[in-house]
């Protein structure tokens, strides 16, 4: 039996339905979102929406993951959840489980993603509600913070260059 570390694509999240998934399902990019309904924020979802359906076809998944730990911005169930960003922002990409990203319980994927530096080169906690990590296949990671939007220059042409 081996002690190695699960990869990051390896460590098991739970998806809206219940199923264990981990990144390595998805073969392309995927840029893994701590995501809230009644947020200041919550219009990127339009913007991850539009990621999803313009790059998708190409192999790229957006991966929403509600959080309820800042201010109490997320506070409904994963049904209440889905039936929002369906009707409000049309999203398809998938939400998955609510999850914890920061503290002693923080889920164990975003224990790992929170070990990569943003472009200033600060790793650590998570900031706030729609902080970005685009994965990539090889296991590497960009950090973006929550206030640079999903159709920033510097994150579509990071999805691009994965792409290509």
């Amino acid at each position: 039996m081996s002690d190695a570390v699960p990869s990051l694509r390896d460590i098991p999240f739970t998806d809206a339905n219940g199923a264990e998934r981990t990144l390595a399902e998805f073969d392309g990019p995927v840029l893994v979102v701590n995501v809230a309904s009644k947020c200041g924020l919550t219009p990127q979802y339009e913007q991850l929406e539009q990621l999803q359906r313009t790059y998708g076809d190409r192999g790229f998944t957006v991966l929403g993951f509600p959080c309820n730990q800042f201010m109490g911005q997320e506070p409904g169930s994963i049904e209440e959840i889905l039936d929002y960003c369906a009707m409000t922002w049309g999203v398809s990409f998938p939400v998955n489980d609510k999850i914890k990203v920061n503290g002693p319980n923080a889920h164990p994927l975003y224990k790992a993603l929170k070990k990569t530096p943003d472009h200033g080169g600060k790793a650590g906690r998570v900031a706030w509600n729609f902080e970005k990590f685009l994965v990539l296949p090889d296991g590497t990671v960009q950090r973006f913070r929550p206030p640079q939007k999903p159709d920033d220059p510097e994150i579509v042409a990071a999805i691009e260059k994965a792409l290509s």
